[in-house]
């Protein structure tokens, strides 16, 4: 009877241990088996929680299947305390190990938003006011009026005007990030691109300062239809302001303008002068009036070299133009422009 007692109870032993072993192999298997997500999923982990937490809250959404194995994996590790707050991506085929090192690691989920060349700082503004990733900090009516009261200030340079102070391209950041830091960034981004163009310039432009640059950069950037053309308008500009004529450039104008603009340009609007009215005023705008890309900064720092002071739109529908250097050459543009205009006019009405 004793000898078969322990029998039975070895067997006991010997199936918990089986059991145990067996539990040990499928927990160590899980860390390597991907996770319960069929497309991408999005989740947060919030500042100051615990490994423990964020393990059971995924098994609550059915993604972790052993949460618990998940958690002592982590503190063998001794990681479970090193977590990183925010915001993550678990895309299908990850692995909970592989997950742990993201977290870990503060591989946080990156949203972007691209500032587009030729945008104003209005525009600029209102995109990431609308962006529900980027935490808002400026009141709603800077976004609106695109001129907030002291806005470089914010960044640590007060007194300087905001226009045409951000470079145009993609930023990736987290979500929560500042508008704040955002501009940050872009006017970072903007300084680099400008002082490196404007150290590297054609020393014969006739411009004094990179500001007086990034001032022409925004113009030719707001009359470009074409990159390719980027060099040629900016050598015309240059041209007219080294030979003392006026700029008479529209974009300058509508800026100027600013929501009075009706979508058309008026003769009393080119004889009313003011600031940015480059009809009445000779020299560059106060101001930048867009945000240029760097292409536009770079043609203007090596502008093709040219003798034309008139330019029109093709009317070939490609936003190419037609370059002059004598007003008969362009009044002749001009003519050609008319009659394509009225050609395709004419083509549109037959249909």
């Amino acid at each position: 009877m004793i000898r078969a007692m322990r029998v039975f109870w070895s067997l006991i032993v010997l199936l918990l241990l089986a059991a145990a072993a067996a539990e040990i192999w499928m927990g160590l298997h899980s860390l390597d088996e991907p996770l319960n997500v069929a497309a991408p999923v999005r989740f947060k982990v919030p500042a100051g929680a615990r490994f423990a937490h964020v393990a059971t809250e995924l098994a609550v959404q059915g993604i972790v299947a052993r949460p618990r194995w998940w958690v002592l994996y982590a503190r063998w590790k001794r990681v479970a305390t090193a977590i990183k707050a925010g915001e993550y991506e678990i895309q299908p085929g990850t692995t909970p190990r592989q997950l742990l090192e993201k977290i870990v690691s503060g591989q946080v989920l990156l949203h972007s938003l691209t500032v587009v060349d030729g945008w104003r700082v209005q525009d600029l503004l209102l995109a990431m006011r609308r962006n529900s990733d980027i935490l808002s900090t400026l009141p709603a009516a800077a976004a609106a009026t695109g001129k907030p009261e002291d806005l470089m200030g914010k960044l640590g340079f007060p007194g300087v005007d905001a226009e045409g102070q951000f470079l145009p391209e993609t930023y990736r950041f987290p979500s929560g990030t500042s508008d704040v830091e955002l501009l940050r960034q872009a006017h970072a981004a903007l300084s680099r691109v400008l002082n490196a163009a404007w150290t590297d310039r054609d020393v014969s432009i006739p411009l004094h300062s990179a500001d007086e640059l990034l001032i022409m950069a925004s113009i030719v950037e707001k009359e470009s239809g074409l990159p390719e053309e980027l060099p040629k308008i900016a050598g015309l500009y240059l041209h007219r302001l080294s030979i003392g004529m006026r700029l008479q450039a529209d974009p300058t104008l509508i800026y100027g303008l600013g929501e009075s603009y009706d979508g058309d340009l008026h003769t009393v609007d080119l004889r009313t002068d003011g600031p940015y009215n480059t009809y009445t005023r000779t020299g560059l705008p106060p101001t930048a009036i867009a945000l240029p890309g760097a292409a536009a900064i770079q043609a203007t720092a090596h502008p093709e070299k040219t003798d034309a002071v008139y330019f029109v739109a093709s009317g070939r529908g490609d936003g190419s133009h037609v370059f002059s250097a004598t007003l008969e050459q362009h009044n002749a543009a001009v003519a050609q422009y008319l009659a394509r205009q009225r050609q395709r006019a004419a083509s549109e009405s037959g249909r």
